[in-house]
């Protein structure tokens, strides 16, 4: 059963902040979901082989194929952001 500090604690790992009107929202929704799941748990499936792969398709793979590609300089110019030869990004945690 989802309540609301579990759904505060699954939008703080999403990064959402959420209303506490959505809280409430979402606390039924994600509970009415797992109520669905677990009907569907109830289901025999014992006759039924399993299904991985439903379209028909397959791997299409081609050969690597070495290229020549721009210079290391050429791409840390293109970059918008560069220091001591590197390409610097924001690090957030």
């Amino acid at each position: 059963m989802f309540n609301k500090e579990v759904v505060e604690h699954i939008s703080k790992l999403s990064r959402l902040s959420l209303k506490d009107q959505d809280i409430e929202v979402y606390t039924v929704q994600f509970s009415k979901i797992l109520d669905y799941i677990n009907k569907l748990n109830e289901v025999d499936t014992s006759q039924v082989t399993p299904t991985f792969q439903v379209t028909g398709l397959t791997n299409i793979e081609r050969d690597d194929i070495l290229c020549q590609s721009e210079s290391r300089e050429a791409f840390l110019d293109a970059a918008p952001q560069k220091q001591d030869g590197l390409f610097k990004v924001k690090f957030t945690s």
